[in-house]
């Protein structure tokens, strides 16, 4: 590595975005996901979505999830998604402090997603701020990002003036997502060269380029990451769109290059192979797969 910082900053998204397309999932069972998360040494943790369980069936039950989780220790951070006013209220009530909401970069997409235009969804912004207050950290997504299923590609200079318009509507911070998977070193280079490098990144691996993109980020000086894991997501919204940069496949990256990510990679793995039963399935995660680099096998 020759720019990146020591050490980088994750946001599991696993327990919202990663079981987003599964199929339902008992409260009980998102709430030990979680708990096992924060026992690995995740320390911000996406736990829930107050959105309508009829459009996202999977998310039904956020509130039940917040209220079943333990206190979080020092340090911890749990953060929902919220969709809009009524949401931020609904995740307030439930006692978060720490939210996201998305914004399309894709006129399309954004209509898809959430029911409203760009401008219409910006100007959410402005009323979950003023439903949260200022106490509540608020973390505006921008999806869409490096390009749409629908539009195609999106200048670089477009997507970073809407996230500045994001912060004037009250974000206290944004992250950049590339929510088909359509990002590349270059292109992450061309967004940053636009936003600077005080944002985070979420990126899915559609195409096998989220763990590349994520080192070319690194190198460039971001230290903000959302992953998934097992490598689990993926958008109802845009066919074809691949599951999460997995947690466990960047953590193992991080801990050969000498970058510090608080995860225990071990622990980590084992949280992956019981999602894999949870959910009825192989994770994509390679690193779950293959097992770590530093694994041997028997003669």
């Amino acid at each position: 590595m020759t720019d990146a910082a020591p050490r980088i900053a994750i946001r599991e998204v696993g327990p919202r975005d990663g079981l987003q397309p599964e199929t339902p999932v008992p409260v009980a069972d998102r709430v030990a996901l979680v708990t096992s998360l924060v026992a690995a040494g995740v320390r911000t943790v996406e736990v829930a979505a107050f959105v309508s369980p009829k459009a996202v069936p999977a998310m039904a039950g956020a509130a039940d999830v917040v209220a079943a989780l333990p206190a979080a220790r020092p340090g911890v951070t749990y953060v929902a998604l919220v969709p809009n006013r009524r949401g931020a209220e609904l995740a307030l009530d439930a006692g978060l402090a720490a939210l996201t909401f998305t914004v399309s970069a894709s006129e399309t997409y954004s209509q898809r997603n959430v029911g409203m235009s760009v401008d219409e969804s910006l100007a959410q912004v402005a009323a979950v701020r003023s439903v949260v207050g200022p106490a509540v950290a608020l973390d505006v997504v921008i999806s869409c990002a490096f390009g749409s299923p629908y539009e195609g590609d999106i200048a670089p200079a477009d997507v970073a003036a809407l996230g500045r318009r994001a912060v004037d509507g009250g974000a206290d911070a944004l992250t950049y997502a590339d929510t088909t998977g359509v990002a590349t070193p270059r292109r992450v280079a061309d967004l940053l060269a636009e936003t600077g490098t005080d944002v985070g990144f979420h990126l899915h691996d559609t195409r096998g380029t989220a763990l590349v993109n994520a080192y070319a980020a690194m190198e460039a000086g971001v230290v903000r990451f959302d992953t998934a894991v097992g490598g689990l997501g993926g958008s109802p919204f845009a066919a074809g769109a691949g599951g999460n940069l997995a947690t466990e496949d960047l953590v193992h990256l991080c801990d050969d290059l000498g970058v510090t990510t608080g995860v225990d990679l071990d622990r980590l793995l084992g949280v992956s192979a019981w999602v894999a039963d949870l959910v009825g399935h192989v994770v994509p995660s390679r690193v779950a797969a293959a097992g770590p680099r530093t694994r041997r096998h028997p003669g």
